[in-house]
Formats: structure tokens, C-alpha cells, sequence
């Protein structure tokens, strides 16, 4: 995780001022996330960068933490915090192992499950973080599926370079099938589900813990 952290401490300010590839899709997802939570929630999102998403449902829970392996990150989001208002935000640098125990009543895992070398051990952790009955929620770019998009099987094909030169951070390729069965294996009942944006493939889970 060291190489993780350092790899985004170094992207963070380029990060930050990055538009997000497909607005309608995040609009959507942010949407069907925001029906789910509760006022009375208290939420945990690993994997948060620079507290973008957890700043626009922080009025729509009790309480949000958001977790980040990278100090770089967080010090963006700490700013974009502060500028918003929302004191209902604790942010915490750390790995999902490492994160707030809780249990919190919904964890959110936004475009990182990808990025983690052993996505059954971070699913274990996400389980145990989640009260019986609450809710994972999810969206994760599933790379060993077809793509369409010749853009992004270039991309795919780049990224082993890219990595030896340090431009490119860890990334898991698996499919859909793959990604549901390590879900229900943690223990989960998926609710909701589908593809935004389609290609590639960003897998969009809602998940009961059972």
C-alpha cells in the first residue's frame, strides 16, 4: 500500500482539477446512491480521493467518514471540506484494513476495487465494517470485459508500460461475474445492479449484508 499511497500523493493536485470522464453516468449512480441512505445513517467510503462524492451524500447522512490511503488526496479533500461546509465529514488516512471498524449502516467503495492486489481480502474487510442488514454500494470498472471503445482497449494494452514508468497505478483486470461472486461470497445479497457507463463496463452494485 505504500506504493499506492505514493504513487497518488503524486497525481493528487492533477487529479483534483480533472473532470470526470462521464458526467451523466456519475450523476446517475450518485442519484441511486443518495435513494438508499437515510438521515440516521453513518456512512464509510474507502477509497474517497479528494472527498468529492462524499461531500455531495454528506446531507443526506448522519455522519460520513471517508477513508484514503493517500495524505495527498486527503489534503485536497480537506480543503473542498472545509469550503463546503459539510462538518459532518471525518476524513481518515487508510487502507480498507485499516479503516474505522464502525460497524457503519453503508459502505461505499467508489472506483477502488480495481486498484486493490486482493479484492476478496478487501471484500472480507468491507463485511466486517457493514451492520447486518446494511448496505455496500459500489461501482467498479471491470476491465476484462469487451470494450468497444478503441480508446480504452489501447489503454488496456498500455498499462503495464505505463506502470513500469510509474504513470499508472496497480489495477486488477477481472470480469462482472467475478466481481458479483467475491460480493456474495463476503456475504452479501446484491439488490441493484447495472453498467454506467457501459464501456468499459463500470459495475454498479448495491449490496444487503445478510
Amino acid at each position: 500500500m505504500q506504493a499506492a499511497a505514493k504513487f497518488w500523493d503524486g497525481v493528487a493536485q492533477k487529479y483534483a482539477k480533472s473532470a470526470i470522464s462521464d458526467m451523466q453516468a456519475y450523476e446517475y449512480t450518485l442519484g441511486r446512491t443518495r435513494s438508499y441512505l437515510k438521515e440516521t445513517d453513518v456512512a464509510l467510503e474507502l477509497g474517497c480521493g479528494t472527498a468529492s462524492t462524499a461531500i455531495k451524500l454528506a446531507d443526506a447522512v448522519a455522519e460520513m467518514v471517508a477513508t484514503d490511503v493517500s495524505g495527498g488526496m486527503l489534503e485536497v479533500g480537506r480543503e473542498r471540506v472545509s469550503e463546503a461546509g459539510a462538518k459532518n465529514i471525518r476524513l481518515v488516512q487508510a487502507t480498507p484494513e485499516s479503516a474505522p471498524e464502525g460497524p457503519f449502516d453503508v459502505v461505499m467503495a467508489h472506483n477502488l476495487i480495481h486498484l486493490l492486489e486482493d479484492g476478496d481480502i478487501a471484500m472480507a474487510e468491507v463485511a466486517k465494517r457493514v451492520k447486518p442488514g446494511g448496505l455496500f454500494i459500489s461501482k467498479t470498472p471491470c476491465l476484462s470485459e469487451n470494450m468497444r471503445s478503441i480508446k480504452f482497449r489501447m489503454l488496456k494494452t498500455a498499462i503495464p508500460l505505463m506502470q513500469f514508468f510509474g504513470k499508472a497505478p496497480f489495477v486488477r483486470f477481472f470480469s462482472i461475474a467475478e466481481l458479483e461472486r467475491s460480493v456474495a461470497d463476503a456475504g452479501f445479497r446484491i439488490i441493484e445492479s447495472g453498467n454506467f457507463p457501459a464501456d468499459p463496463p463500470s459495475r454498479y452494485l448495491v449490496a444487503r449484508k445478510l
